[in-house]
């Protein structure tokens, strides 16, 4: 599943959740807004106005459970807030192309020397999940390619 990025909504916020909190958790604060929110929950006297903003609550509630409420489309979305965040903290040092880093076949893993002297390191394991590294000794970051 693709998520749309341009004002990408927090979906932790949406259920009043952590990226902490544990799946029996996220279950429970969804189930709570749910219940709350349900269309077929509502009371007759609630004006129109209302009844379509909790419609429209309700739905970004479920789509909220529908992403942090499965492990892959969890993982997913966590990977790319926290890649989110990294370009919003750090400067974008360099663009490199995953070929042109060290290989080592013991351990599994790419690494560039940094101009600090530290390394930027990912394992083969990761390459498809992610496309910025950061520095082990410094805030500079790179994306891979």
């Amino acid at each position: 599943m693709a998520f749309e990025r341009i004002n990408q909504k927090d979906w932790y916020k949406v259920l009043g959740a952590k990226p902490s909190d544990s799946l029996a958790e996220l279950k429970r604060k969804y189930q709570k807004l749910a219940l709350l929110y349900h269309p077929d929950k509502q009371e007759a006297d609630v004006p129109a106005g209302e009844v379509e903003e909790r419609v429209q609550r309700f739905i970004e509630i479920d789509q909220a459970w529908k992403i942090l409420g499965n492990e892959e489309t969890k993982k997913e979305y966590d990977l790319q807030q926290r890649e989110d965040n990294l370009t919003k903290e750090w400067p974008l040092h360099e663009q490199i192309y995953l070929e042109d880093m060290s290989w080592n076949e013991d351990e599994q893993l790419y690494t560039l020397s940094c101009r600090c002297g530290g390394n930027y390191s990912i394992f083969k394991s990761e390459t498809k999940d992610v496309s910025l590294v950061c520095c082990d000794t410094c805030s500079l970051v790179i994306e891979i390619l």
